[in-house]
């Protein structure tokens, strides 16, 4: 496992990544919210009260891999707390951390 702290929009982050076998699990959190690969159970965190968001991978690729797939992939599902935040499908993952910043 490897994190990296990653700067959005002025707010930091912490970028994971994970390998778990073939693939890795890749996102990244901080106290505002988390934007992750397609292992990550947003409607999970939606319980907890806690803005989180998947992604599926940038166009030509078969997966997340680092914290730049993360932030060029598009946003698939939120879950209700990041919708209230202004999270919306189709934002870049850079645009999500923005707003959840």
């Amino acid at each position: 496992m490897t994190d990296e702290k990653i700067t959005v929009g002025g707010k930091e982050f912490v970028c994971s990544v994970i390998p778990a076998g073939p693939v890795n699990i890749v996102f990244a959190a901080n106290e505002g919210g988390l934007v992750g690969c397609g292992a990550i159970d947003v409607t999970a965190l939606s319980g907890f009260g806690y803005a989180a968001a998947r992604i599926r991978p940038p166009e030509g690729q078969g997966s997340v891999a680092t914290a730049d797939d993360l932030l060029r992939g598009i946003i698939k599902e939120i879950n209700a707390p990041a919708e209230e935040k202004g999270v919306r499908v189709g934002m870049t993952g850079e645009e999500a951390l923005l707003v959840l910043g």
